[in-house]
């Protein structure tokens, strides 16, 4: 068996977090083992907890990695003097590209978070919590500015973060949509709709 191998694609850690970002997805958070994670690197099982504790801690480090990443986007965001549209379409955007980039690691995020031990599964909530209010300041502002209908804003966010929870579904199927083609459907259809204004 070999040692873990770096290739210059990052620590060993971040090696491994995606090694169990893509066996957590596969197989569930709960019916994977620490054992599988080290087989399925080719490594002796003490070898790997040379660089992990455990597989809770595993989990902590994929959930906050991908909720951190999602927290610095916003927060630039929010710096920016752009039009509250503008923000609405770069952050519809964010999302479906993080998911294509990182579809392994958002999945897990996604779903697994609730194996979180404590205190992280309170810390993860109350970071989601904030993002999601970020979100919805952003809709609030462009609805103010008249940018946007006057729609509930909690709704707008939940119905954006649902629509780009079906980048899950592409990623099994694809049936022959490119990324981009995905992304900027989506992007029209979240910022505009489906009904033809030209046809009223």
């Amino acid at each position: 068996m070999s040692k873990i191998s770096v290739n210059g694609k990052g620590s060993s850690k971040e090696i491994i977090a995606s090694k169990a970002a893509m066996l957590f997805r596969s197989r569930g958070y709960n019916s994977c083992t620490m054992r599988q994670l080290a087989e399925s690197m080719d490594i002796e099982a003490p070898s790997l907890y040379n660089h992990i504790g455990s597989k809770a801690e595993l989990l902590v480090n994929i959930c906050f990695s991908v909720a951190d990443e999602f927290n610095r986007h916003i927060e630039e965001l929010e710096l920016l003097k752009l039009p509250g549209i503008e923000k609405i379409e770069n952050l519809i955007r964010f999302h479906i590209r993080i998911m294509i980039r990182r579809h392994n690691e958002v999945y897990v995020s996604n779903h697994e978070w609730k194996q979180l031990p404590d205190p992280y599964l309170a810390q993860f909530l109350q970071q989601r919590r904030v993002y999601e209010n970020k979100m919805v300041q952003i809709i609030r502002t462009a609805i103010r500015k008249k940018e946007i209908q006057p729609i509930e804003p909690y709704i707008a966010v939940l119905t954006i973060l649902s629509a780009v929870r079906g980048v899950e579904t592409w990623q099994r199927h694809k049936k022959g949509i490119t990324p981009g083609k995905l992304e900027d459907d989506m992007t029209q259809h979240l910022l505009n709709g489906l009904i033809n204004s030209h046809g009223h």
